[in-house]
C-alpha cells in the first residue's frame, strides 16, 4: 500500500486524523448552537439559520478555524466553552500506536493543523500528543490554512522536507488535493474521523479506516 522505504517525513493532521473529530463536531454542531440560542434568547431554528449563514461566509478560509473570529462573531467565550467541554477530547483508537510506530521506524513527523494555537494547546493539555509528536504547527502561525498553496510554501521554509519523500495524512479530501498540488507525493485519507459517524469515502486519494490497515513500517 505504501512503500515506507521511500518515505522520510510524515505530516499529520490532528483533528479527525489523530484525535476523534466527535469532540469538534459535537461542540460546533450542537453544544455551541445551544449556548448561542440561550445567550441570545432565540429559538434553536433561528440560531441554526444564523450559524449556517455565518459558516458559509468563511468556509475554506482561516477564519473558519479561528476562535478569535468566532468569539467576536458569536459573542460567546469560545475558549472557556471549549475548556468546559474538554473531557470529550480523545485519540482515535489506532492513532497512538501509529505515532509510536513512526517514531520507532525513525521517520520525521510533524503535526500540521488548521486549529488555532490555543485549541492546539488545549488538545495537548488533555492528551499526550506533545510527547508522542513534539513537532507541531498551527497554520495560523503562517497566515494561511492548508487549503492554500502559500501554507505549504511557508511550512517548507520552517520545517524542511522533501515533498517527493513525504506522506501527508488528513481526513479532508480537498486538503489532500492541496498537498498533492504542492507536490507531496504520498497522501492518505482517514475514513473514520468521527467515531460517532459512518465512514466516509475518498475518490482521489488512498484511504484507510484504521492505521492498522497499513503495512508494517519496518
Amino acid at each position: 500500500m505504501l512503500n515506507w522505504s521511500d518515505i522520510d517525513t510524515v505530516l499529520l493532521d490532528m483533528d479527525g486524523t489523530l484525535l476523534d473529530l466527535h469532540y469538534d463536531n459535537h461542540f460546533w454542531n450542537q453544544y455551541i448552537l445551544e449556548c448561542y440560542a440561550k445567550e441570545h434568547n432565540i429559538a434553536t431554528p433561528e440560531a441554526q439559520a444564523f450559524f449556517n449563514h455565518a459558516f458559509s461566509q468563511v468556509a475554506g478560509t482561516l477564519h473558519w478555524y479561528c476562535i478569535d473570529y468566532w468569539e467576536q462573531t458569536l459573542e460567546l467565550p469560545i475558549r472557556a466553552l471549549k475548556k468546559h467541554y474538554a473531557n470529550k477530547i480523545k485519540y482515535r483508537p489506532d492513532a497512538p500506536g501509529f505515532l509510536d510506530a513512526l517514531k520507532q521506524a525513525g521517520k520525521d513527523m510533524a503535526i500540521i493543523t488548521n486549529a488555532h494555537p490555543d485549541v492546539l494547546a488545549l488538545k495537548n493539555q488533555y492528551t499526550d500528543l506533545k510527547t508522542r509528536c513534539p513537532e507541531q504547527f498551527s497554520t495560523h502561525s503562517f497566515g494561511y490554512c492548508k487549503e492554500f498553496q502559500e501554507l505549504w510554501q511557508n511550512l517548507q521554509t520552517h520545517y524542511h522536507f522533501d515533498p517527493k519523500r513525504t506522506l501527508f495524512v488528513d481526513d479532508g479530501e480537498h486538503i489532500l488535493d492541496s498537498a498533492r498540488t504542492f507536490g507531496i507525493r504520498y497522501t492518505l485519507g482517514i475514513e473514520t474521523p468521527d467515531s460517532q459517524k459512518p465512514a466516509t469515502r475518498f475518490s482521489r486519494h488512498m484511504s484507510v479506516a484504521s492505521f492498522a490497515e497499513l503495512h508494517t513500517l519496518n
